[in-house]
C-alpha cells in the first residue's frame, strides 16, 4: 500500500517534473503574451524620456536659428530735429539698410535728407536734389575678421550643436531603453520562477496528503509526514516570496509603459512574458559592434564634435591676433541719384574710412590662444581614454555573454540529469530500495536548478542588451534586430 501511495504520487509529478528550458506558460484563452518587441516599440514611441529626447533635436535648430540671426538684414532710421526762438537749427533723417553677409563684406544701402540754418557742414546736402542723398556702400575687415569673424564662428559651432544634439539624443534613448530591457527580462524571470514555485507547492502538498494517508494505514512514519510538512513549508515561503517578487517587477515595468497622449499605463494581470532565446553571439558581430562603437558611439561623436569646436575657437583666437584694420568705401548719389543719374564715378562723389587698432603686448588674445590649445589636448587625451574604455567594455561584455551562454548549456544538461536522478529515484522507492527523504533532496535540487537556470536566461538577455549598449548602437540594434 505504501509503494503504491508514493508511485501514485510520483505519476502525478510528472508533468512538472518535465518541464525544461522555457517554463513561461503559452498563451491561452486566459493570458496574452507580451511580446519583448512589443514592449520595445511602446517605449519608443510613447515614453516621456523618449519625447525628452527628440526635443534636443528642435532645441539645436533653434540655437541654429538664433546662430543665423547675426546675418538678418537690418533696416534702421533716425530722425534730429531742433527749434528753439523760432529759428530751425536742424533737421536730420536718415534710414538704411544693412545687410550682412557670409563674408566678411556689409553692404549698406540708405538715404539722407538734411535742411535747417545751423546744419553741421558735415550733413549739408544741396537744395536742388530737395536736401536728400542717396548713398551705398560696403565696409570690409582687412586684417582680423577677414577669414573668420564671431557671427560666421557661432553659426559654424550652433551646427555642430545639432550634430551634439543627435548624439545626446542616441545616448539617452539608448540609457532607457537599456533599464526597460532589463526591466522587462527581470519581470520575465520572476514570474516563471513564481510559476515554478507554484506548481512545486501543489507536487509538495500533494506529498504531504499521501504521505498522512499512508501514516493514517500505518505504512508509513511519524516522521516521514514532518519531513513532508517541511517541505510544503518551505516551497510556501520560496512562494511567497517569489509572488512579492513578481509584483514588484511588474510596477517596476510598467513605469515604461505610457499612452500616446501621455498617460501612465498598468501591465494587465493576465500578460505573460516572451520566451528568451540563448543563441551564441558570433565573433563577427563582435568586429561589427566595436567598428560601429569607434566611429558613431555617441560618447565619441560629442568628443570628436567638441574637438571640431574647439578648432573653431582656436582660429578665432589666432585671428584674434591680427590688427584690427576696416575699409569702408561708399558711393554717393550713385549709380542711381534723387535726379536720376546712372553714371557710376569711384573717385568722385564718394566718403573712405579706414580704422587700426592693435593691443600692444596681445597678453589677452595670446593667452586665450594658449587656453585654447590646452582645452584640446585635454579634450584629445578624453577621445584615447573613452575609445579604449569602450573597446574593453564591448569585449569584457562579449566575454560576459558567452560564458552565460555556456553555463546555460550547463544548466540545461543539469536539469536533465536531475530529472534522470529523480525517475532513478521514483523506480527505487518502488522496488522499496529509497525513501521520501532522498526523493525530496533530489526534488529539491532539480527545482534549484530550474530556478538557476531561469535567472541566467533572464541574464543573458540583459548581458546581450547591455553589450549594444557598450556599442552604442542607436535603439541598442532593435531595429537591425527586428528586421532580421
Amino acid at each position: 500500500m505504501k509503494y503504491l501511495c508514493i508511485s501514485l504520487l510520483i505519476a502525478l509529478s510528472t508533468c512538472f517534473l518535465t518541464a525544461k528550458a522555457q517554463p513561461a506558460p503559452t498563451s491561452d484563452d486566459s493570458t496574452s503574451v507580451f511580446a519583448f518587441d512589443t514592449f520595445y516599440q511602446l517605449v519608443l514611441s510613447h515614453h516621456p524620456v523618449v519625447r525628452q529626447a527628440q526635443l534636443l533635436s528642435g532645441q539645436a535648430v533653434q540655437e541654429l536659428r538664433l546662430a543665423r540671426g547675426a546675418l538678418d538684414p537690418k533696416l534702421e532710421a533716425s530722425w534730429y530735429a531742433k527749434q528753439y526762438g523760432g529759428t530751425r537749427y536742424y533737421d536730420v533723417r536718415e534710414a538704411y539698410l544693412k545687410i550682412p553677409l557670409w563674408f566678411p563684406i556689409d553692404p549698406k544701402v540708405g538715404i539722407q535728407q538734411s535742411t535747417g540754418d545751423y546744419l553741421n557742414p558735415e550733413n549739408y546736402i544741396s537744395d536742388k536734389t530737395d536736401n536728400q542723398l542717396l548713398y551705398m556702400g560696403v565696409s570690409v575687415p582687412i586684417g582680423r575678421g577677414l577669414f573668420i569673424d564671431e557671427r560666421r564662428a557661432t553659426v559654424k559651432q550652433a551646427r555642430l550643436m545639432q550634430q551634439m544634439a543627435e548624439a545626446e539624443q542616441v545616448k539617452m534613448i539608448n540609457k532607457l531603453l537599456l533599464t526597460a530591457a532589463k526591466d522587462y527580462w527581470e519581470w520575465y524571470y520572476t514570474y516563471s520562477n513564481y510559476r515554478l514555485l507554484q506548481r512545486s507547492i501543489g507536487l509538495a502538498q500533494d506529498i504531504y496528503e499521501r504521505t498522512r494517508m499512508a501514516f493514517a494505514y500505518g505504512e508509513a512514519a511519524a516522521i516521514d509526514t514532518v519531513q513532508a510538512l517541511i517541505s510544503l513549508q518551505q516551497r510556501q515561503t520560496d512562494f511567497q516570496q517569489a509572488n512579492v517578487d513578481r509584483i514588484r517587477a511588474t510596477l517596476t515595468l510598467s513605469n515604461h509603459l505610457w499612452t500616446v497622449e501621455g498617460a501612465p499605463l498598468e501591465l494587465q494581470d493576465n500578460a505573460i512574458p516572451d520566451t528568451v532565446s540563448t543563441d551564441q553571439f558570433s565573433i563577427n558581430e563582435l568586429s561589427y559592434l566595436t567598428e560601429r562603437a569607434n566611429s558613431n558611439h555617441p560618447e565619441l561623436l560629442k568628443l570628436n564634435i567638441k574637438q571640431r569646436s574647439l578648432q573653431i575657437d582656436q582660429r578665432m583666437a589666432r585671428e584674434n591676433l591680427k590688427p584690427k584694420l576696416d575699409l569702408e568705401y561708399v558711393l554717393l548719389n550713385q549709380p542711381l541719384s534723387i535726379a536720376g543719374e546712372t553714371s557710376i564715378a569711384l573717385t568722385k562723389d564718394y566718403k573712405l574710412g579706414l580704422s587700426f587698432s592693435m593691443p600692444l603686448l596681445l597678453r589677452k588674445e595670446r593667452a586665450k590662444l594658449a587656453q585654447n590649445k590646452l582645452k584640446l589636448q585635454d579634450n584629445e587625451l578624453d577621445r584615447v581614454f573613452i575609445r579604449r574604455n569602450i573597446t574593453n567594455d564591448i569585449n569584457a561584455q562579449y566575454v560576459a555573454l558567452q560564458a552565460t551562454g555556456s553555463i546555460i548549456d550547463q544548466l540545461q544538461q543539469m536539469v536533465s540529469n536531475y530529472e534522470r536522478i529523480v525517475e532513478a529515484e521514483r523506480v527505487n522507492l518502488q522496488n522499496g530500495e529509497s525513501d521520501l527523504f532522498k526523493l525530496n533532496a533530489q526534488l529539491d535540487k532539480l527545482i534549484e536548478a530550474q530556478r538557476k537556470l531561469l535567472k541566467l536566461q533572464a541574464t543573458y538577455q540583459k548581458d546581450y542588451a547591455t553589450l549594444y549598449w557598450a556599442a552604442g548602437i542607436p535603439d541598442l540594434g532593435w531595429n537591425i534586430n527586428s528586421e532580421e
